[in-house]
């Protein structure tokens, strides 16, 4: 398995969520058919503990959180919803995600979750890390009385709003737990506008167990993301800001300014949309008035591979995937890690071997300290039967990264069934185990030949 592919509940009380259907009347608010805009209703929730029952206080949480609030309002947002210290509580944030907002909330709405607080990543029951957000009357580390992300991704799966966006003032990581479940589209239109794609995004402050940069006694990661809302994200000037633009100006900034320090995240939870902040011109949006400079033709292009590593991740289809990354090789033709990705594609997930292989070699052209792009070439060398080249790009492979311990276990297969070396396989098997593999093709290998050596003769 590639490397590549390896790198970066709510459960809601169904007979509670049965009567208030059956005993309430259909709110006024009902939206009927499709809006006239983009949106018939932008919602954004605003979560804010600084002075905690349980954990140390944050100073400054509050005001950070309602400088995000004004934010909305001035974006627009018709509801802004405000939370704060003794109504983030565990019990109060069970009933806004599984009661409040989805009634509330409609198909054709926006939704912003901000969240400034104690943040933590555990580990779920199969290993994988699980970042969690603690409520006011929680104490860090208690993770059942936290709001983990895979029940935030829950609450979105759930949820019928269009464009949801999760922006996490802390230092965490840990969303990838589960894989999303499909889309319900029932009443959406087909094919849909790139506007009416749904999505879910989250961006958070900093990487797991990282410090959180201040400037001024301020939050760094809400000025500059305060200033990016307020247009400075829009790089290529079109009108539209979109939550990918302003993931983009954040990790940047945020980087940049914290030298080094502070390394936000962002990701695309489902969906193949883009959420919309500012809205610009229809024209814009539609014809491309796309980026037009070589920084901004790079970063659309890095914008479309993330989109397409996001849809292979939680197994959408691949077909989109590889749109997105032809996409991204159009914006700059020579972005080696989306050959290395569409190589991967078209060889595992949507077999084409001639395609495969020529991706590949642009792959080793234009990354080629990237070890994945002569790994991938040698995989295809070897499904084609060239064993005498797939050794060879297996072995380059080896030369920009020695310690790949999954290129040792291939060659150890590729010696083994195509070249019969069983020399030189139990060799490159016996690197594999040394550097932690486990495989019981390698462990049989290695264990048969040191059965069969031959045993030395004891000095007289």
């Amino acid at each position: 398995m590639l490397s590549i592919l390896s790198r970066p509940s709510f459960f809601f009380v169904l007979l509670a969520a049965s009567l208030i259907v059956l005993l309430c009347p259909v709110p006024s608010s009902a939206q009927v058919g499709k809006p006239e805009g983009l949106y018939y209703k932008s919602w954004a929730i605003v979560i804010g503990v600084e002075n905690y029952l349980l954990a140390p206080k944050i100073p400054g949480a509050i005001e950070d959180a309602k400088a995000m609030a004004q934010t909305f309002r001035q974006l627009g947002f018709d509801e802004v919803v405000e939370l704060y210290d003794k109504d983030v509580s565990f019990r109060r944030l069970q009933q806004t995600l599984s009661d409040f907002l989805p009634r509330k909330v409609g198909r054709y709405d926006r939704l912003v979750l901000y969240f400034v607080g104690h943040a933590g990543v555990t580990q779920d029951l199969a290993g994988k890390e699980l970042g969690y957000l603690v409520p006011w009357d929680a104490q860090i580390g208690n993770v059942s009385k936290s709001v983990t992300f895979e029940q935030l991704k829950e609450f979105s799966r759930r949820s019928a709003s269009k464009h949801t966006l999760f922006l996490v003032n802390a230092a965490v990581r840990g969303w990838e737990v589960s894989t999303a479940q499909p889309l319900l589209l029932e009443g959406r239109l087909a094919p849909e506008e790139d506007t009416d794609r749904r999505a879910v995004q989250v961006l958070t402050a900093g990487d797991k167990g990282e410090p959180l940069s201040q400037e001024e006694g301020k939050s760094l990661f809400v000025q500059i993301l305060v200033k990016g809302l307020a247009g400075q994200a829009d790089r290529n000037n079109n009108g539209w800001l979109m939550a990918s633009e302003v993931g983009d100006y954040v990790k940047q900034q945020v980087l940049e300014r914290s030298k080094g320090a502070q390394h936000p995240l962002f990701a695309q939870l489902e969906g193949d949309g883009d959420t919309v902040l500012i809205e610009g011109r229809k024209s814009a949006f539609v014809l491309g008035a796309g980026p037009q400079s070589p920084a901004e033709r790079r970063a659309a292009a890095k914008t479309q591979y993330e989109l397409a590593f996001a849809l292979l991740k939680t197994g959408k289809p691949a077909e989109e995937a590889l749109e997105r990354l032809n996409n991204a090789l159009g914006y700059d033709p020579t972005f080696g890690d989306a050959y290395v990705l569409k190589s991967y594609v078209l060889l595992e997930v949507l077999p084409s071997l001639d395609g495969a292989l020529s991706s590949a070699k642009l792959a080793v052209q234009y990354a080629p300290t990237n070890p994945d792009s002569q790994y991938t070439l040698g995989l295809i060398y070897e499904k084609r039967g060239q064993f005498a080249e797939a050794e060879r790009a297996m072995r380059e492979a080896l030369g920009v990264n020695p310690n790949y311990v999954d290129v040792y276990f291939s060659l150890g297969l590729l010696y083994a069934d195509a070249m019969k070396d069983q020399p030189k396989s139990v060799e490159a098997f016996t690197r594999y185990l040394e550097l932690g593999g486990n495989h019981a093709r390698a462990v049989a290998a290695v264990a048969q030949s040191r059965s069969s050596a031959p045993i030395p003769l004891s000095k007289p």
